[in-house]
């Protein structure tokens, strides 16, 4: 079993100044559930080697058993600090492809033409798709076989307009995903504020927060029939 995944090369939250990239949560703790059930990871972002890490990510109150976890691995760190160029990558090499969040996807994953046409490929070939919190964010532009919108009519879920709202940058990011998967067609639900939330609707998986990373990646091996 392979699994690609896919983080951003981003690393500036807008015209803030701030900084912005991966969050740690969603990388590290889906990470950890393929990594536990055998599963063979390829890391890979648009630039290559060490993608952004998202500061706020990494502050104590951000940290969680799996982020401490990849702390003291360093064979994950080493693996993280050369990710592949995405344009490497082909889809027949693997079994599905996940996305962790962070903000960094809204500017460059969700535009980038390789991973359209990756989630494509997935998509087109009967491979399971999964994106977390802002990773829902590339399902803006891949289309389905009809030439619609990938999430057109699918169950979907994503980073909320009012958690958006909650840390301070609607008016900061490209657009919000809550709004995108709306406008695209997608049949959006949500839990409350930073509850965990996840929606399966046949090969697309999507994870609504942070608290929601640990489980898309169980749904997406449960998909997979991967124990």
């Amino acid at each position: 079993m392979k699994i690609l995944m896919i983080l951003t090369s981003h690393d500036q939250l807008g015209d803030t100044g701030q900084k912005t990239g991966f969050w740690l949560e969603e990388f590290a703790a889906p990470y950890y559930v393929f990594k536990d059930a055998g599963v063979q990871i390829t890391l890979a972002s648009p630039q290559g080697g060490h993608p952004p890490l998202d500061p706020k990510s990494d502050q104590p109150d951000a940290q969680t058993e799996a982020t401490q976890r990849f702390r003291q691995d360093s064979d994950a760190q080493t693996a993280l600090a050369n990710t592949a160029v995405l344009a490497s990558v082909s889809a027949d090499d693997y079994n599905a492809i996940f996305y962790p969040g962070g903000h960094g996807p809204l500017w460059d994953l969700a535009e980038d033409a390789h991973s359209i046409a990756l989630i494509e490929a997935f998509y087109g070939a009967g491979k399971p798709v999964a994106a977390v919190c802002h990773a829902p964010a590339v399902l803006r532009h891949p289309q389905g076989a009809d030439d619609s919108p990938l999430v057109n009519h699918k169950e979907v879920t994503g980073f909320a307009n009012t958690e958006e709202a909650a840390v301070g940058l609607t008016e900061v990011v490209p657009f919000l995903v809550e709004d995108m998967l709306k406008q695209n067609g997608g049949k959006y639900s949500k839990a409350a504020d930073w509850q965990p939330h996840v929606v399966s609707d046949g090969l697309l998986i999507t994870g609504q927060n942070p608290a929601s990373s640990e489980q898309s990646a169980i749904a997406l091996l449960d998909h997979l029939g991967h124990k």
